[in-house]
């Protein structure tokens, strides 16, 4: 591609454009000229891809074992639940892609080419679909227009383009046919336009050098690296293994047990698979992929955020950095006024009414009109001020001289040439002692380096002609003042960035733009900026380590420094959103654990991102952050319910099955059991948690689950062996009730009663919140672990009913077991998980 572009001679690349037939071969040559899109995946392939991680597939290896011990209830259950789950994830990332496949348009659908009928015929001007324009096609260029692939200048005026897509600049670029001697990047070279920006203001005649995906646009798509792995890939993957662990260590230990003590290994198997499954949260993948989906769905509704993979969103809600561009999301594109002053840094209006005069003359007498952001910017706040003066010529903006002039009559007899453009090339032409020049330029550059961006303007009075005027007579001018314009701010980003904030995340700007530009705009946010790092070229990575902790905004960002500033927060243990919108910002769209791009970014940004905001708007961000940690922190609070439950239940079981001369419960009781309490707790699904948990970043991390299990499952254990000293002390002697059926269906009954406790209790947060959706959960379960043993069911699983007095020991525990819990859960603190 590079060579495309240098040697543009190549190409038949004569204004008078090619012929049908040689377009027609090229066509065939080169193929159409369409943005690679990524191919869209099948609902099979996303249904199998959600097997991969590590516990659905332990998962299916429990449900295989339980099908090879004859297990088949258990074996249909497991089986269940993992289809119910992958279901859930592909359904939702399925219609995520079928809406975002309607948002790939900003490509534009024709574009005006000159082509010739056959050869040696005049060429005509014609609309095309641009998929069929081909290297060597002559096209013209308008305001407003989007520039259709890769380009050379062959004539302009006045042309300047809108780069921000590609570059992350926010103010147009000037273009120009001739070349620029100074090498600053390809995309700052005069005489080239590219794919995906966007003519501001003037026209322009141009030779297609590049197209398909041998532009520089579609060039993008093969830097969009994937990150190694998310921060829900990392934390479920984490805590999935440290579950597996668990689950293969349990049977080997009851076999081992049983064989040592009664010889009676094989026998005890089906047991021993049962205490695995016991151990295992079954409901985990439900649990995850239908607060995952009901997290995403409410946010496609109230907010327009569509999030194509359902993980990220459990990664918004661990988000504790987010990194993002200042244009469009801080500020908006275009400028606005902010002072005029004279010479000596006096506020003085007139020099606005000079520069708004300029501007309205030069739209109303330039042929074609070229308005552009700074005449909007002008015109916008002094209003139509030219009407005072009769117009009589206009030279406009022109990016070699980089200033416009307006002629006016004057006094009788004269005319007024109002000069307004870049600050020295003004200055430069204004009657000035060198001293004072240097004077204006340095005053000039404080500005600049404050964020303010210059305007200069001067007058000269000329007799009065009807020759037309030309640059040649723009000299010894009188210096009138400057107009100093920065960004207008976006209403919503200073709320945006509080609500931000006071969620936990830290907000880093990388921008193309000036530093000085860039903090001012921060500075305007009520965001500090601190020191201003202007790119991260050299630097080692311990040293970008360094500066990525203490430095908020960099400037002047090359795409791939913006990839390697998210990358080095994520290597210092951060987990890092990116929001972005242009071809320059899918490196750090990859790199991030979650990449964000509003609707209406460059296809391959929204390709690249993880979620789709409906607008480029900070607030949607932070919705989506919250609605992130409403279901991360569901996720969590189910895992550490069940798990600390379970694990004490295990401990139990294994302890008393060295005591007892029989299992403390039979293999069908425990899946029973087991299944009960996991149906129970998809409530959590459909909880909302405290306000404590919403504050800050969620992260499963599996060092503070074991932990928490370590405390909170010794508790539960405990519990579960009083329950084992009570029964034993109560059924010590005949008994008209058979001794094993009696004590398996009081350790059932307790069973689920202490766990209705735990879903309540362990619920998490405080914040005065009701029992909602969990404590109707917890009621159904203390009901069934009451009832079942007096159904049919409960006779078909080998239970039976208690007499009178055991009811009321078995509800001695559960409240002694409460209590216990609601101490140990102050004393870690209501707001931790």
């Amino acid at each position: 591609m590079e060579s495309d572009l240098r040697t543009p001679h190549r190409l038949d690349d004569f204004p008078r454009g090619l012929t049908d037939d040689e377009a027609e071969a090229r066509l065939a040559d080169v193929g159409e000229n369409v943005v690679p899109a990524a191919r869209p995946i099948r609902r099979p392939v996303r249904f199998v891809r959600s097997l991969r991680d590590p516990f659905t597939a332990v998962l299916l290896c429990l449900g295989l074992v339980s099908a090879g011990v004859t297990a088949w209830g258990t074996a249909s259950v497991i089986v269940s639940l993992v289809a119910v789950s992958c279901v859930l994830r592909a359904s939702g990332e399925h219609r995520a892609e079928r809406f975002l496949s309607g948002l790939r348009e900003l490509v534009a659908g024709t574009a005006t080419v000159l082509r010739r009928p056959a050869a040696g015929g005049p060429p005509l001007a014609r609309e095309i679909p641009v998929a069929e324009l081909v290297p060597g096609d002559v096209i013209r260029l308008g305001p407003g227009d989007l520039v259709p692939a890769d380009v050379r200048l062959l004539r302009a005026t006045g042309l300047t383009v809108r780069q921000a897509p590609l570059t992350g600049e926010s103010t147009p670029v000037a273009k120009g046919v001739r070349p620029d001697a100074a090498d600053r990047g390809v995309f700052a070279r005069p005489e080239l336009c590219f794919q995906g920006s966007a003519v501001a203001s003037g026209s322009a005649t141009a030779v297609v050098v590049a197209t398909g995906a041998r532009t520089r646009f579609a060039g993008a798509h093969g830097e969009a690296v994937r990150r190694e792995g998310s921060a829900f890939d990392r934390s479920l993957h984490g805590v999935s293994w440290v579950l597996i662990r668990f689950m293969l260590l349990a049977p080997p230990l009851v076999l081992m047990a049983s064989a040592a003590l009664r010889g009676q290994g094989p026998e005890t198997l089906p047991f021993a698979v049962a205490v695995a499954v016991g151990l295992t949260p079954e409901m985990l993948p439900v649990v995850v992929s239908t607060c995952l989906a009901r997290g995403a769905s409410g946010l496609a509704r109230a907010h327009g955020v569509v999030v194509k993979r359902l993980p990220a969103l459990h990664d918004l809600g661990a988000v504790d950095v987010l990194c993002l561009d200042k244009t469009g999301t801080l500020t908006r594109d275009h400028l606005v006024v902010e002072r005029s002053f004279d010479a000596g840094g006096r506020d003085d209006p007139e020099v606005l009414d000079w520069a708004a005069t300029a501007a309205w003359w030069t739209l109303q007498l330039a042929e074609p009109p070229t308005p552009d952001a700074l005449d909007e910017a002008l015109l916008t706040v002094a209003g139509p001020v030219g009407e005072r003066y009769d117009g009589v010529a206009a030279l406009p903006f022109d990016p070699v001289r980089r200033l416009a002039t307006a002629v006016v009559r004057g006094r009788l007899g004269t005319h007024v040439l109002v000069v307004k453009g870049a600050v020295a090339d003004v200055v430069g032409r204004c009657a000035l002692d060198p001293v004072e020049r240097e004077r204006l330029l340095a005053r000039a550059d404080r500005e600049a380096a404050s964020g303010l961006r210059l305007l200069a303007v001067a007058t000269a009075e000329r007799p009065a002609r009807t020759r037309a005027w030309t640059p040649a007579d723009v000299h010894g001018l009188t210096f009138r003042g400057f107009v100093a314009l920065r960004d207008d701010l976006t209403p919503t980003a200073a709320p945006a960035l509080r609500d931000l904030t006071a969620l936990g995340v830290g907000v880093k700007v990388l921008t193309g733009d000036h530093p000085g530009t860039a903090a001012r705009a921060c500075r305007d946010l009520g965001l500090d900026p601190g020191e201003v790092a202007e790119g991260v070229e050299g630097l080692e990575d311990a040293e970008l380590a360094d500066l990525v902790r203490r430095t908020t905004v960099f400037a002047r960002c090359t795409p791939a420094h913006k990839a390697r500033i998210v990358a080095a927060l994520r290597a210092d243990g951060h987990t890092v959103g990116f929001l972005g919108d242009g071809v320059n910002d899918v490196p750090a769209l990859g790199a991030a654990d979650v990449g964000i791009a509003p609707r209406d970014a460059v296809d391959v940004a929204r390709e690249s991102a993880d979620v789709v905001l409906g607008e480029k708007d900070l607030a949607a961000v932070a919705h989506a952050v919250t609605a992130g940690r409403l279901s991360s922190g569901n996720i969590a609070t189910y895992l550490r319910v069940t798990l600390s439950s379970n694990l004490g239940n295990v401990v139990a079981m294994l302890a008393a099955g060295l005591l007892l001369p029989f299992l403390p419960m039979l293999p069908a009781q425990v899946l029973a059991q087991n299944l009960c309490f996991d149906a129970a707790q998809l409530a959590y699904a459909y909880d909302r948690p405290a306000p404590g948990v919403l504050a800050r970043p969620t992260v499963l991390s599996p060092r503070d689950l074991l932990r928490f299990l370590g405390v909170f499952g010794a508790l539960n254990a405990v519990a579960d062996l009083a329950t084992f000293a009570v029964l034993a002390l109560a059924l010590h002697g005949p008994d008209a009730l058979d001794d094993r059926a009696v004590f398996h269906s009081a350790w059932f009954t307790e069973n689920l009663l202490t766990q209705a406790v735990v879903m309540l209790l362990l619920r998490g947060g405080g914040g005065g919140r009701g029992a909602g959706v969990v404590g109707r959960a917890a009621g159904a379960l203390a009901a069934v672990g009451l009832l079942l043993p007096l159904s049919p069911v409960g006779s078909s699983l080998g239970l039976v009913g208690l007499p009178g007095p055991y009811y009321a020991g078995l509800v001695v525990v559960p409240v002694l077991y409460g209590g216990a819990l609601a101490v140990a859960r102050r004393r870690r603190g209501a707001g931790r998980p």
